[in-house]
């Protein structure tokens, strides 16, 4: 981490391909940036958006919104929510996060920007595990119980797991890549910080046995649309995103995964 002349420490946390600084006076917060992002931090990374963080004490809330609230004009967004309240222009990159002292709050704040900036650029936060086995990643989506977790915990030793609860998806001029994301679910670890091209994208079930079957084209585009994050009410980047899933699909095969919770479903995964 850097100390600015302001005494605020500074570091860039690169997740995906989109390297975040965040800046900020509060010894509780770095704590917090250490103990969820220390495998993601990337000195002299270029930053794609810069924050500067303000932590408030005593505990409060800062909103009366409950539930998330994220909205826009053209570029200037504002996202809150009782334990943060952030503003930022995604044409700058230039925000500042207001914050309670817990790392819900960052975590938060971090995945929706990532989403916004994500669908811009044909990629997408996704509701699932992955992981890299033999230099080619592997994605499982499923909503909550689906066995993404479990799945992770029987991953062999051979496999890099990327997250047990958010992939992160990138697209550039050779395809979609899969990268590790320090957002962690049940857990409670990040994930490493690498990342492969995707080779395939499995939809999870449990059952009394293993196997894979073919999935219909629009029922795929159906469960795909249904997991990847997203909380921006904006019709254009609405738009953005179902052309993102779409065009994915056409690259990406999509399978349904049926497993029962012991290691040998991994000998289906390679």
């Amino acid at each position: 981490m850097t100390r600015t002349a302001q005494s605020a420490q500074e570091v860039t946390v690169a997740i995906g391909d989109s390297p975040i600084l965040l800046r900020c006076q509060d010894e509780e917060f770095w704590t917090i940036v250490e103990q969820r992002y220390s495998s993601f931090v990337r000195e002299g990374a270029e930053p794609a958006c810069v924050f500067e963080v303000e932590v408030t004490r005593p505990e409060r809330s800062l909103s009366s919104v409950r539930e998330l609230r994220v909205q826009n004009d053209g570029d200037a967004w504002e996202l809150e929510r009782g334990d943060f309240r952030v503003e930022w222009n995604s044409r700058t990159g230039r925000g500042h996060i207001l914050q309670t002292a817990t790392p819900y709050a960052i975590d938060t704040a971090l995945r929706i920007v990532h989403t916004i900036v994500q669908a811009t650029r044909g990629g997408f936060l996704l509701h699932g595990a992955s992981a890299i086995r033999n230099g080619r990643a592997f994605l499982f989506s499923g909503v909550s119980g689906a066995g993404k977790t479990t799945l992770s915990r029987l991953a062999p030793k051979d496999a890099i797991l990327l997250t047990d609860e958010i992939s992160y998806i990138t697209r550039g001029a050779n395809g979609y890549r899969a990268c590790g994301t320090p957002f962690a679910g049940e857990l409670a670890r990040p994930g490493e910080n690498a990342a492969a091209p995707v080779e395939r994208l499995y939809f999870l079930a449990k059952g009394p046995e293993n196997g894979i079957a073919p999935i219909e084209a629009g029922e795929a585009l159906r469960l795909l649309l249904r997991n990847i994050l997203f909380f921006a009410d904006d019709p254009e980047l609405v738009k953005m995103v179902f052309r993102s899933a779409n065009d994915f699909l056409g690259k990406v095969p999509a399978y349904r995964l049926t497993f029962y919770p012991d290691g040998r479903v991994w000998d289906l995964i390679q």
